[in-house]
């Protein structure tokens, strides 16, 4: 799926334009003058359309034209769970990240796909990380209280219609 962005002009008197590449980008912008003849040089940037992992990954970056050149080459370059990591720091954590410098596999994140807080607290146990319990046994145990509890170290989240659970390191 093609992406697309709209420029937004700060300037009441001139009209935005729609763009897919950095080429597009830079002709329509040295081309957008206002109804002076002025060239417009500021604009807000807008995710219209594309994947939407990827209009959250604008969204928390937040994309502006030093940074829009970066993020067309990224989109194509990076995994979903990369773009995933950097939601998550930057959106959800309030980490800084600089797209043009930093590497998403720098973060430190576990994260489970499709599952809330009870169906990790239910994983874990199945997994044994609560050491071996016996299955007569297992008909007693409280996952919403195992839940809860992982929720001190555990977030949940939805980002691009997934449900995620992390924990940041």
């Amino acid at each position: 799926m093609e992406t697309l962005f709209y420029a937004q002009p700060y300037n009441f008197d001139a009209v935005g334009f729609q763009f897919q590449t950095m080429e597009q980008y830079e002709d329509r912008q040295s081309q957008c003058r206002d109804s002076f003849g002025q060239v417009v040089e500021e604009f807000e940037l807008q995710f219209i359309d594309g994947e939407a992992i990827d209009a959250a990954l604008f969204e928390a970056l937040s994309i502006g034209q030093c940074s829009i050149n970066a993020f067309i080459d990224l989109i194509d370059d990076w995994t979903d769970d990369a773009k995933l990591a950097v939601i998550i720091a930057v959106g959800e954590c309030g980490y800084s990240f600089d797209i043009a410098k930093d590497d998403p596999s720098d973060f430190d994140l576990d994260v489970y796909h499709d599952q809330n807080l009870k169906e990790l607290a239910e994983q874990f146990v199945d997994e044994g990380l609560f050491g071996d319990i016996p299955e007569r046994l297992s008909f007693y145990l409280d996952y919403d209280a195992i839940a809860r509890d992982l929720a001190h170290d555990y977030t949940e989240t939805s980002i691009a219609g997934q449900q995620l659970v992390y924990r940041m390191a």
